[in-house]
């Protein structure tokens, strides 16, 4: 799964270490804006962070590790998204993304988790597909709710972001509900 087609602006690429500093540098530039809601930023200090980032995922073997995706936007990376702690047995996953700044409001992260959600349906089999939002981040939970997921409920105190505990909201889609969902 290296290259996915969403739309004919939007690609999504497998990431490779040669991504890195493109990675990198993009999260360097949004340190300010990701940091609200994104754990990890603050321990993405130097390249090396991102290459070790991708090392872990290139090293997770067989054809049924987890998949990290740059999202291209008319051929420039606008962030990441990816599928994360996926249960093949139970055949369920969890979308995670994030999107650079200046990416924001073209509806490139509905576009992505849309085609994503349809892929993992489709092509991986999967019966459930959810997604984890921290509460308040408005724009990251309007993307399930404009896709049709279901609310189910809060993951109290589900992640640690600058020494404070969030709350989290998860949303879930099943395979019988995904011709509900807007394409």
């Amino acid at each position: 799964m290296k290259n996915l087609r969403v739309n004919d602006r939007i690609r999504l690429e497998s990431v490779e270490p040669e991504m890195a500093p493109m990675i990198f540098n993009a999260i360097d530039c949004d340190r300010k804006y990701l940091r609200e809601w994104l754990p990890f930023i603050d321990s993405t200090l130097y390249v090396t962070d991102t290459e070790d980032f991708i090392e872990q995922i290139i090293a997770q073997k067989g054809k049924r590790r987890d998949e990290v995706y740059a999202i291209m936007y008319k051929e420039e990376f606008a962030g990441l998204i990816g599928l994360k702690d996926t249960d093949w047995l139970n055949r369920k996953t969890e979308i995670g993304y994030w999107l650079c700044h200046g990416m924001q409001g073209k509806g490139i992260m509905t576009a992505c988790v849309s085609f994503l959600s349809h892929f993992c349906f489709g092509k991986l089999g999967m019966n459930r597909v959810q997604l984890k939002v921290a509460k308040g981040n408005v724009k990251s939970e309007a993307i399930p709710l404009r896709l049709g997921f279901v609310f189910e409920g809060t993951e109290r105190e589900g992640e640690l972001i600058r020494g404070r505990y969030h709350d989290l909201s998860i949303f879930s889609l099943l395979r019988s509900e995904r011709m509900l969902m807007p394409d």
